[in-house]
């Protein structure tokens, strides 16, 4: 039996919504779990933490990434293009250039990015599965997530048509039948979905859209195959009008209603994005506990607008916080992620719209509520000790009245004293054990040559 103290911080966010948002004291951790919060002395050879001078939150949770964009940043024919031009420009044109080596190495940056900004649970939406490739990328991506020691939700994506966006003098994205779909996602979830509330690998069922990747007759199919499966079912929906122009003209009606007679809502569904829901939507959403991966960076980066999350949670949705790529997020991390829904929220709809701590509550419980991962994404007895420890140590801090909102109203750095998973310590002093930083830079930069010629 292990038992660490971590003791001294200015105070502690628990994640949990409006006044049990903030408390104070030390936090006793044994064997991994949270066992006490409060006034609490150390116990005779315990290990202590000091988070002196610095202040606590939950380990971040990022619902909704693609992590093999890690090494498509600032692709220039892409960088003032929409969703679609960006599309065809970025991802779909480089795809099949990215082997097993690139994959591992964008893997490694964006996860790194991710523990670095406090970030302990990561869903990846990975939906490249060729039969050109002699490497399965979810094997590739699970084996860095466990090198570095972050919890990954592998969300096994694919299609089984294509869109028109699609068309590039590029290779076409890949396509599988339906059969090999199901097949491989639940032979995905035979070798990596563990349940039980300290694993640190699971999976989900991801189409890349259920508008343009998969043939109508096979929705219901796709979300009974999840839940025979005892998987979640993620998706793209309603990022840009083109979705909701594309389901008027064809099904008669805006997306999430065409869903909800395909049965693709639920507790057990959560969409990236939804930037273009009326207020219909927005209820049923809310009302079936249908989840949303906010993604406002992105979202911004591509002109694509700012999605209602405020409203959903209004309505106690289930709104979550997911950076999205990196080839449409050039700052694929936690941090600047909330701090950019607490800016855009308030720039397009005033000042009220949305707190600091609303976006903590979407960053950490939010995220373990969309992903059903009930045992992360607070702080309280009987948690699992994800934890991060933020260092406030720079003068973008430094005058704070209210140091517990600094990593979401500062932004820019906000260094890690201690980032904890399951009670291992995985993140130290702004640096994660065993990583060699100057080598994954410059594999980064062999990969980024090699892509561009």
């Amino acid at each position: 039996m292990t038992t660490m103290l971590i003791e001294n911080a200015a105070g502690i966010f628990t994640g949990l919504a409006g006044s049990a948002m903030r408390t104070s004291g030390n936090i006793r951790i044994r064997d991994g779990v949270i066992v006490e919060i409060g006034a609490l002395q150390p116990g005779p050879d315990e290990q202590r933490l000091d988070a002196r001078g610095g202040v606590i939150y939950p380990g971040l949770i990022s619902t909704h990434h693609h992590l093999f964009q890690s090494v498509l940043k600032g692709v220039r024919s892409g960088i003032d293009l929409p969703l679609a031009g960006w599309l065809r420009s970025v991802p779909y044109r480089y795809w099949s250039r990215i082997d097993e080596e690139a994959l591992a190495i964008a893997a490694r940056i964006g996860l790194t990015e991710m523990l670095l900004s406090g970030t302990t649970t990561v869903a990846d939406h990975h939906y490249l599965f060729s039969d050109t490739f002699r490497f399965d990328p979810a094997q590739v991506i699970f084996e860095v997530a466990r090198s570095l020691g972050i919890r990954l939700v592998l969300c096994r994506g694919g299609a089984t048509m294509a869109r028109h966006v699609d068309a590039t003098e590029s290779m076409p994205t890949p396509v599988e039948t339906l059969d090999r779909m199901l097949q491989s996602a639940e032979a995905c979830a035979q070798r990596f979905h563990d349940p039980s509330p300290a694993s640190l690998s699971r999976v989900a069922l991801a189409p890349t859209t259920p508008t343009w990747s998969l043939d109508p007759g096979e929705l219901r199919e796709v979300i009974a195959a999840a839940r025979r499966m005892k998987l979640r079912l993620h998706s793209h929906l309603s990022e840009t009008s083109d979705y909701v122009d594309f389901c008027l003209a064809v099904h008669g009606k805006r997306p999430v209603h065409w869903l909800a007679d395909h049965d693709w809502l639920g507790e057990d569904v959560w969409f990236a994005h939804l930037v273009h829901l009326d207020a219909d939507e927005v209820r049923v959403l809310a009302s079936t506990g249908t989840g949303m991966a906010h993604c406002p960076q992105s979202n911004c980066r591509l002109g694509s607008g700012v999605a209602p999350a405020d409203a959903m949670a209004r309505l106690g949705g289930a709104v979550s916080l997911g950076v999205d790529g990196a080839a449409s997020n050039e700052a694929a991390d936690m941090i600047c992620e909330m701090h950019s829904a607490w800016h855009t929220h308030r720039a397009v709809k005033g000042a009220g719209a949305v707190t600091a701590e609303d976006v903590v509550h979407w960053a950490t419980a939010g995220g373990a509520r969309v992903l059903g991962m009930p045992h992360v994404g607070t702080l309280a007895p009987g948690q699992q000790a994800d934890i991060a420890i933020f260092d406030l140590d720079e003068p973008r801090h430094f005058g704070m009245h209210d140091p517990m909102i600094a990593p979401v109203t500062c932004a820019g750095s906000a260094k890690l004293r201690y980032l904890l998973i399951g009670g291992r310590i995985v993140v130290e002093n702004g640096l994660i054990p065993g990583l060699d930083l100057q080598k994954l830079k410059s594999d980064a930069a062999r990969v980024v040559t090699r892509l561009a010629a």
